[in-house]
């Protein structure tokens, strides 16, 4: 590396270390203040005073009572609707920035401009329209035209409390750290040594390694936290099978599955899956609970999927091992290109990660250990790889934007989901939750009135199930994304995706509903255990 290319690294490594110093100081100071008297925005629920109307009049009499009470609802669902419609065109608009700057090239070059000229003056058109495709960046671009519209309908204060006081940005902060500590060098060994013992078992093929990673390492999303488990596994899909050039069929079926597996893969807990999170303390749900009526059957949700596709691919995967001595190549590769990591540099990663996940609902603990983290790293420079934290952030900011305009959607996702029986319910979960974070939906059914468990039972169900039908759907999503979009012409297509999660989906969906049932309600036992010890 020459001077200056050293020392452009140099700065941007202070920014960036500056930009999360910044955040840490920010979330301390959040933590600090106090809400006060901040404003009724956005509406609470119980004030609607339609629970009547709903039970004798129907569904669309309240949606249509509420917009009339509060006209602000509409407009702010179809900001969040042109938000997501917005993610299906990025891929052209990405197209077209390509386009423009290919015509800028040619146009310089005639006009006798050195490469050097050409790279230093990039159109102005271009970039901006790389920023407006970026799919990272989408729903924080929406959320200056939702400011626009809340001060046209309050005032600015209204919006600023909104943001400072309403909004729980935890997660996306949670995401950039865990993301950053999960992709670096000595956790990335640790967890191919792993799961390439189990791969060896079909001697390292390509095949192998697929069903090794997406059998296993969604199942850590239960322990070391959903995030986490899916940069590990994107990161290793991309090493072991994404740079083999699989079709195109085979490689929006993998990540359609890898975010299904992903999805129910932290439900054997209750304190890893954001949209397990949202509902464990208000409903009681404890690790047993989960272990015993959710996570078995996601592993054989996962372990059928998993069977399906390989076998409908297997004459590809036979191809790919054909075409490529995977095993003597990523050998080589790996043994020229990365030494061994010290055991004890192994273990302080897993401490900070472990000092991450118990701390993940408080922002200055785990930022302040990250920061920890940062100077280890550097001190530990021979035996670390450059930590990039572009991909960490574009998902964190991608989170915020979509946790900023998902917490003015209640108005309309409550009541749907309180008018429904248990299976419409189960169903209805799983297609909203393609439309917004599934833990947005299970934090809602918190507030609807009078839940039967098995109500509750069919709202998660339906919550997890649905996390891979669309990038928004489950948070770890976007960091699946970012890692494994280089390998899609265009980016990934957010209908291919859709098309190839649907039959994990469906497999999942049977496996929660149509296996028998006999839920039992943690807060009814508690309560019965209550009154038989007076």
């Amino acid at each position: 590396m020459n001077y200056k290319s050293a020392c452009s690294m140099s700065f941007i490594r202070k920014y960036l270390t500056g930009v999360i110093a910044f955040t840490g100081f920010a979330a301390l100071a959040y933590a600090s203040v106090s809400s006060g008297d901040s404003p009724q925005f956005p509406t609470p629920l119980d004030l609607y005073g339609d629970d009547e109307v709903i039970n004798n009049e129907g569904l669309m009499v309240v949606l249509s009572h509420r917009i009339e009470q509060v006209p602000f609802n509409l407009w702010a669902s179809l900001t969040f609707l042109c938000a997501i419609l917005h993610t299906f065109v990025a891929g052209k608009i990405t197209a077209l920035a390509k386009k423009l700057e290919h015509a800028h090239v040619e146009k310089m070059r005639e006009k006798g401009k050195s490469e050097v000229e050409i790279e230093r003056n990039p159109p102005v058109s271009a970039e901006m329209l790389h920023f407006f495709g970026e799919v990272e960046a989408i729903f924080g671009i929406w959320v200056l035209v939702l400011a626009a519209v809340t001060v046209s309908f309050y005032d600015w204060t209204t919006f600023k409390n909104y943001i400072a006081y309403k909004v729980n940005y935890t997660e996306p902060m949670f995401v950039v750290v865990i993301m950053a500590l999960a992709s670096t060098r000595p956790i990335m060994q640790l967890a191919r040594q792993i799961l390439g013992k189990i791969a060896s078992i079909g001697k390292h093929s390509p095949g192998a390694w697929w069903l090794s990673i997406l059998t296993i390492a969604p199942l850590l999303g239960s322990f070391i936290t959903e995030p986490a488990a899916m940069t590990i596994s994107a990161m290793l899909l991309a090493e072991q099978f994404y740079r083999l050039k699989p079709s195109s069929k085979l490689a929006y079926a993998t990540i359609g599955i890898l975010f299904v597996n992903v999805s129910v893969g932290g439900t054997f807990t209750h304190f890893a899956a954001p949209p397990v999170l949202m509902v464990a303390a208000p409903w009681g749900w404890t690790f047993p609970f989960m272990a015993i009526n959710f996570g078995w059957k996601a592993l054989l949700g996962i372990l059928i999927s998993n069977t399906i596709y390989y076998l409908v691919f297997k004459a590809e995967f036979s191809q790919l091992a054909d075409t490529t001595d995977v095993d003597t190549k990523l050998k080589n590769d790996l043994d020229n290109n990365e030494d061994s990591v010290p055991a004890w540099i192994t273990i302080a990663h897993i401490f900070f990660m472990t000092w991450t996940v118990v701390n993940a609902h408080y922002p200055p603990l785990f930022i302040g250990g990250f920061m920890f983290f940062l100077g280890f790293a550097i001190a530990t420079k021979a035996h670390q790889s450059y930590i990039n934290l572009k991909s960490p952030m574009l998902v964190g900011f991608f989170l915020a934007g979509l946790v900023t305009h998902g917490g003015l959607q209640g108005w309309w996702i409550a009541p749907v989901l309180g008018s429904l029986g248990d299976v419409p319910l189960m169903l209805a979960a799983t297609v909203l939750t393609a439309f917004n974070d599934n833990a947005a939906i299970t934090y809602l059914s918190t507030l609807v009135p009078d839940f039967s468990i098995s109500a509750k039972y069919a709202v998660v169900a339906g919550a997890v199930t649905g996390g891979g039908l669309t990038v928004i759907a489950n948070a770890p999503n976007p960091a699946g994304q970012s890692i494994l979009s280089k390998f899609f012409h265009g980016g990934v297509s957010p209908a291919k995706l859709a098309l190839g999660a649907i039959i994990p989906t469906i497999i999942m969906g049977f496996c929660y509903m149509a296996i028998p049932q006999d839920v039992q309600d943690p807060q009814k036992a508690k309560t019965i255990a209550l009154e038989a010890s007076k």
